[in-house]
């Protein structure tokens, strides 16, 4: 056969496998034959030497990029502001124990975290405690107490009888004493058998449990939180004064979902140096909330700019620490672009500078494009 052809045929066995999306096997160390590697495919996703991105068609179906094209418009100057979720006190309250004592379980047990209760619901006891000394007094109070209500019905029996021959004021002083120490040996004898009953303040869900069966709680001890979760406020911080005088409107960022807040108001004195802003919100998307928990409250002032409203989904970081976007450039090529943005709602952001009117910009798979290396 002829030596020009045979020199060929490695080469070709190769591009085959390749073609056939077969591995290669390489021979190991020594083993080799002087074969020269593969060629890397150059139609793959790379970035190009002016930072731009080369992804084509295929790659971008595969990553489900996604482009918007964006537009020039107002919009309103927010600004950020560290919040966290507090309860409704009008939907939410606070079981608490009126006296010292022992917990004890209703007829259902004690209630669960995250179980749904009805006003008045009795959700435990709680069995006073009192002194061995105390306790003895009390029993013996209640010993001479039934000792003279049976006197004074003896009596009052006799009286009875003696009816016409007694003044009528007699038979009603006799009566009287008698319903009083029946009174006073009920009262007593309730403060020794006697349980304070626990129930819930507002229809609801437990938030949270601090009390298992048997514990001994102190008075005013916190036994559990009752929660409406679709009825919950956003307590906000505002370091500005000015801020809480020139609100438009507010917004909540739940992932990529925003909710508006309506202003509730502003407390008029501080708090670790910030004032404290209520806001107020309802919907299911709140239910996914807890009581306590740290969110960012995007407050809308009535100052405007001008801007380009781009998902904050879009906005990257390049190794400068720079804030980015990819802008479509061709239909197989995106170019980053550095970019000065201000808050809006916490799903998008205001572009001030970096882009212009009818550019496309990456608003999904932003992220995967800029690991392309």
């Amino acid at each position: 056969m002829n030596t020009r052809y045979l020199k060929h045929i490695p080469s070709f066995a190769a591009a085959l496998l390749l073609a056939l999306g077969l591995p290669l096997a390489w021979a190991g160390e020594g083993h080799d034959h002087g074969d020269a590697p593969a060629a890397v495919n150059g139609n793959g996703p790379k970035r190009l030497p002016d930072g731009s991105v080369f992804l084509p068609k295929p790659a971008q179906r595969q990553l489900n990029v996604r482009t918007t094209t964006v537009s020039l418009a107002e919009l309103p100057r927010s600004i950020e502001l560290a919040g966290k979720v507090v309860m409704d006190p009008n939907a939410g309250g606070k079981v608490q124990a009126m006296v010292a004592g022992r917990i004890e379980p209703g007829t259902r047990g004690l209630p669960n975290v995250g179980q749904s209760v009805r006003k008045g619901q009795v959700l435990a006891y709680v069995i006073p405690s009192t002194g061995q000394i105390e306790r003895s007094n009390q029993t013996a109070q209640l010993a001479e107490l039934r000792a003279a209500k049976s006197l004074a019905e003896k009596r009052l029996a006799r009286l009875q009888e003696l009816a016409d021959t007694v003044p009528r004021k007699e038979l009603e002083a006799a009566e009287s004493e008698v319903i009083s120490l029946g009174e006073r040996v009920a009262a007593v004898g309730a403060g020794l058998s006697n349980r304070d009953a626990l129930v819930a303040p507002v229809s609801g869900v437990i938030a949270s449990s601090h009390v298992v069966g048997g514990q001994v709680v102190d008075a005013r001890e916190l036994v559990f939180e009752v929660i409406n979760p679709a009825r919950l406020r956003i307590e906000a911080l505002a370091y500005d004064a000015e801020v809480a005088r020139n609100v438009a409107g507010a917004t909540l960022a739940i992932g990529t979902q925003s909710i508006r807040l309506n202003f509730v108001g502003a407390a008029r004195s501080l708090r670790e140096q910030a004032l404290p802003m209520l806001f107020q919100g309802e919907g299911a998307a709140l239910s996914s909330l807890a009581v306590g928990q740290p969110v960012k409250v995007y407050v809308q002032t009535t100052t405007r700019v001008n801007g380009l409203r781009v998902p904050a989904a879009s906005l990257m970081k390049n190794p400068a620490n720079q804030s980015v976007v990819w802008v479509k450039k061709a239909p197989e090529q995106f170019e980053p672009r550095v970019v000065t943005v201000e808050p809006l709602d916490g799903a998008s952001v205001a572009v001030t500078s970096g882009l212009q009117a009818g550019d496309r910009v990456a608003t999904q798979a932003a992220a995967l494009i800029n690991q392309i290396r």
